[in-house]
């Protein structure tokens, strides 16, 4: 009896500890974040861009970024910024937000506000780094292919 159990512990831990290390993703550290903000009494929405370690100011809020993730070699993909979001009223500083909000899932981890939505768009990158969704495709093949000066072929 002592083995099986033993045993089916040894099994849990290692499966948990397997599953623990495939479900971590590696990320790169973006410079900076992309935010959409929007004002619901005005209708209005605000893209802000913000580096890390910087505030930016939205209404009556206050946004800083600690650091903004992306999964590696993907930019535009799911990204998740780490943001500290304060309201300044009459002067006094109240913290609304202190945390993780994440691209993919805005209303995971969200900003409770009567008057302001903030989300994630996006991380930003160094010039260097190639964002797969800003990349164009070639255009299909076809007579776009042919030179300026021929003609094609009339078609019976």
């Amino acid at each position: 009896m002592r083995y099986a159990l033993a045993l089916a512990a040894a099994v849990f831990a290692a499966t948990g500890l397997a599953g623990t290390s495939q479900a971590q993703e590696d990320v790169s550290l973006g410079t900076g974040v992309l935010l959409r903000g929007l004002d619901k009494i005005d209708g209005d929405t605000t893209d802000l861009q913000i580096r890390n370690g910087e505030v930016a100011r939205f209404g009556s809020l206050e946004i800083g970024l600690r650091d903004c993730r992306y999964p590696v070699g993907n930019p535009s993909g799911d990204a998740f910024a780490s943001l500290t979001i304060q309201e300044t009223d009459a002067g006094e500083q109240k913290v609304l937000f202190d945390g993780w909000m994440i691209a993919s899932s805005p209303a995971l981890n969200a900003l409770d506000h009567f008057r302001y939505d903030i989300w994630v768009l996006r991380c930003t990158v160094p010039a260097g780094v190639q964002d797969p969704a800003q990349q164009t495709a070639p255009p299909p093949p076809g007579e776009d292919d042919l030179p300026p000066d021929s003609e094609a072929a009339p078609v019976d």
